[in-house]
């Protein structure tokens, strides 16, 4: 299904499945392509929006491309777009937009006029309120297995205290309505059984 998106966007399809490859690396629990098929449908409910939908779709696909569990994880996504992107024929535009996306994930803060990365940044968000919460709370301390367990608690509580300070996690309007209580809840619930284990 993945690779029939990727059809639709009119690139490359040796490109596309380059980044299939990437998504299905074996070390990946939560960045893989659930993930990314996840963000691909978020984008495409909130497709109305953004200014240029497929320039997202373009950034959902690059925005995990290189995960390692590193901080520069997403910059190192963005400097891969921006090598890809042009060789498949993209003009500079638009290959400066995809990676400023994909650097928008990082700490998903847009500016207010900024509706494509709203909307990324909303897609990428969406498990936050999903019945797969805990789920993908698992899958996310699996990658990061070697991360002693204090040293990942505290840097997932600190996560999610930034999180639950945002005025919304949610900056679109349709996924506020849909997601935005929802996600609330799992990550205060979350953060409220870390604390009692510290």
């Amino acid at each position: 299904m993945a690779l029939a998106r990727w059809a639709s966007l009119g690139l490359d399809e040796a490109l596309g499945r380059s980044l299939l490859g990437r998504w299905s690396e074996p070390h990946r629990r939560y960045h893989d392509l659930a993930h990314l098929e996840m963000v691909l449908s978020g984008v495409d409910l909130l497709a109305g929006h953004a200014d240029s939908a497929d320039l997202v779709r373009l950034a959902a696909w690059y925005h995990d491309a290189v995960y390692q569990g590193r901080p520069d994880d997403e910059e190192q996504s963005a400097l891969l777009a921006e090598v890809e992107l042009p060789a498949a024929g993209l003009d500079a535009a638009a290959v400066a937009e995809v990676a400023r996306l994909v650097r928008l994930t990082a700490g998903h803060r847009t500016a207010l006029d900024d509706r494509n990365g709203e909307v990324l940044c909303d897609a990428d968000l969406a498990i936050l309120a999903s019945d797969g919460y805990g789920d993908y709370v698992a899958a996310v301390r699996e990658e990061y297995r070697h991360v002693p367990e204090e040293a990942f608690r505290a840097g997932r509580a600190a996560v999610l205290r930034n999180l639950l300070a945002l005025p919304n996690l949610y900056r679109t309007p349709l996924a506020r309505e849909r997601w935005e209580a929802v996600a609330r809840k799992n990550l205060l619930s979350e953060l409220e059984a870390r604390d009692s284990l510290l």
